[in-house]
């Protein structure tokens, strides 16, 4: 997860549509997002938390995509049996080009992450530069499952 990237184009492109949807009962379906930068992540899931819209995880939502579980209220998110969450330290460009770890970025991560992620992600040895997958029935005791 970049702290300096391009906005993962899944999900902030399914905001601002959502946004200007009729009804705020309609639901944002997450397919696959890869995620990008925290700050507008954060920013276009507050927005989506405002408008009382549902979100169905449906596929991969990897890196600050992840930011969702701790942005909208639980009762408003479901899983598929396709969802697959994916968990990674923060990071940002360094001098050379090459990721470097960004320790605030990461402790915000897990301060914006629900108890049951940051028990989870605790348990697999928090987050680190590999990516951790949360799927299948450890994630559907977590979040109820889309009718």
């Amino acid at each position: 997860m970049r702290i300096g990237a391009v906005v993962g184009a899944t999900l902030f492109g399914t905001i601002l549509a959502a946004a200007s949807a009729p009804s705020a009962s309609a639901a944002v379906r997450i397919v696959s997002d890869a995620g990008g930068q925290i700050g507008p992540y954060l920013e276009s899931l507050a927005q989506l938390r405002s408008s009382g819209q549902n979100v169905i995880i449906d596929g991969p939502c990897l890196s600050a995509c992840t930011l969702v579980l701790g942005v909208i209220p639980r009762e408003r998110i479901c899983v598929t049996s396709r969802a697959r969450l994916g968990f990674h330290a923060a990071w940002h460009p360094g001098n050379n080009g090459q990721p470097t770890p960004s320790r605030g970025g990461t402790q915000l991560l897990m301060e914006v992450y629900p108890q049951q992620v940051r028990r989870w992600l605790a348990r697999k040895g928090g987050l680190t530069p590999q990516m951790k997958y949360l799927a299948g029935r450890e994630l559907a005791a977590m979040y109820s499952a889309c009718r």
